[in-house]
């Protein structure tokens, strides 16, 4: 049975195609929307960018016939704008005059029309907007959030690593050439064999089923585990500490042409935007052999789409508050010397002001990146976790020749209003560039975190 979806503002500035994703289902956009999209189409950023993008979208509709009566979709189903039920009731409680309660009076009188007409069609709010949901559940209207761009459990549980055994004389085969990844397997209770289905670029430690001493660090690569390439290196000067950050080490430090999209999860501490410094700088400050011409930070919150121009300053000082903990990393970098580091306060900025003046990094805002072409560059998206699933599919297809992306963030650590874990861009771009052989991805756990000893012990109690 056909269902009516009526849809609010925040879905089309999310996802500005979300008019195509209902199947053959009826839409309704109520009034107000179309005037809010009107107020937003003049902003800078990625808000008005995408309801540029939908009003375009709903004149393409409009061409089509009279949106009033309703006109077909290529789904099957049909969309129409609503400018009736102005005159619907709510609770006192309900300002008449806010947008969100002008939505509420379309869905109840749909809901009351239908009544009136024995009609047993469904009427389903859609908007990004919980309070808005709750408010809907009050009235006895359905209200769903936009599930789209939602990744499931199982996505979100994959962390790009797992464990396996080798047969004891497989061990040095593997570390000469690696082996066939049929060879490798995991074990139940019951010590019974089961194949590994392995991920195209999933990290795997391996264990030798005779000594579970003997542990190596492999690859999933076409057919094969491969060991890793880079495990003795040590980025301007930086070594593994753990397991991730091994793993991290040979995705950070393999080419652009054989990984140009890295993605690391990881909680706070796990030495994420560290690690991806390091690399950075050793790939262009300390050995720079023409690979990238030089290192491009981002760093998107919630405010850098939202108020940004009316910040003071130009583009770099609007942006340089955000950038403090880049900042922050740079200083354990350049002066290695943990006892000495803040001995001398002024030669420590100097170096930093250094490698910004040589244009070495370059910080950026996210939405000044937009229409771009990056060729040649070591691209960091910090805090990529606060980008929108629109946000991060512009970013990777600005990828230019040799150019590196590098994707950083926690799930778990949303700044920006109507994403969550399951719908943030970062979340978003490791369930669809899961398995392609261009993608290497890996999640680091709480037992990595490198901070300091009161961060560790916080994790584990707080």
């Amino acid at each position: 049975m056909q269902k009516t979806y009526v849809i609010d503002t925040n879905v089309l500035i999310q996802a500005p195609y979300a008019l195509e994703c209902f199947e053959e289902n009826n839409l309704v956009i109520p009034l107000v929307v179309l005037e809010e999209l009107d107020r937003l189409k003049k902003q800078d950023g990625e808000k008005g960018a995408n309801a540029r993008t939908a009003v375009r979208k709903l004149e393409e509709c409009r061409m089509q016939g009279d949106l009033l009566k309703g006109v077909p979709l290529k789904s099957g189903g049909t969309l129409r704008i609503e400018k009736n039920f102005v005159d619907v009731i709510l609770p006192k409680d309900l300002p008449e005059e806010e947008a969100d309660n002008r939505i509420l009076k379309v869905c109840k009188g749909l809901s009351e029309e239908n009544k009136s007409n024995k009609n047993n069609q469904e009427i389903i709010l859609v908007t990004k907007d919980i309070v808005l949901r709750l408010k809907a559940q009050i009235l006895e209207i359905k209200a769903e959030d936009f599930t789209t761009e939602q990744i499931t459990e199982d996505d979100a549980s994959y962390t790009g690593r797992c464990e396996a055994y080798i047969p004891e004389e497989c061990i040095k085969e593997f570390k000469k050439k690696g082996i066939p990844a049929e060879k490798l397997y995991q074990s139940d209770e019951e010590g019974t064999h089961i194949p590994v289905k392995f991920t195209e670029n999933e990290f795997v430690i391996i264990r030798a089923d005779q000594s579970t001493k003997k542990t190596l660090l492999g690859r999933v690569q076409g057919e094969k585990v491969v060991p890793l390439v880079y495990k003795k290196s040590k980025p301007y000067g930086v070594s593994p500490k753990n397991v991730g950050q091994y793993f991290i080490q040979e995705a950070l430090m393999t080419g652009a042409e054989q990984a140009p999209l890295v993605i690391i999860k990881g909680m706070a501490g796990t030495a994420k935007t560290f690690y991806s410094l390091a690399v950075g700088m050793e790939k262009v400050y300390n050995n720079p052999n023409g690979e990238y011409r030089r290192i491009v930070v981002c760093r998107p919150n919630a405010q850098f789409d939202d108020d940004i121009g009316f910040l003071p300053g130009d583009e770099k000082e609007k942006i340089a508050p955000l950038m403090r903990p880049i900042i922050d990393n740079l200083e354990q970098l350049l002066d290695s010397d943990e006892k000495s580091r803040y001995e001398d306060e002024t030669l420590l900025n100097d170096k930093i002001l250094e490698v910004f003046g040589r244009g070495i990094i370059q910080t950026e805002a996210l939405n000044f990146i937009r229409g771009r072409s990056i060729a040649k560059t070591y691209l960091i998206i910090d805090e990529a976790q606060n980008m929108t699933p629109n946000q991060v599919k512009g970013i990777i297809t600005r990828a230019g020749k040799d150019t590196k992306i590098i994707l950083l963030g926690d799930p778990n650590q949303i700044d920006k209003p109507f994403l969550d874990e399951r719908t943030n861009g970062l979340s978003y771009a490791a369930k669809y560039m899961k398995g392609s052989p261009l993608c290497w991805q890996i999640t680091l756990s709480a037992d990595e975190c490198e901070r300091s000893n009161l961060a560790m012990d916080a994790i584990q109690r707080l």
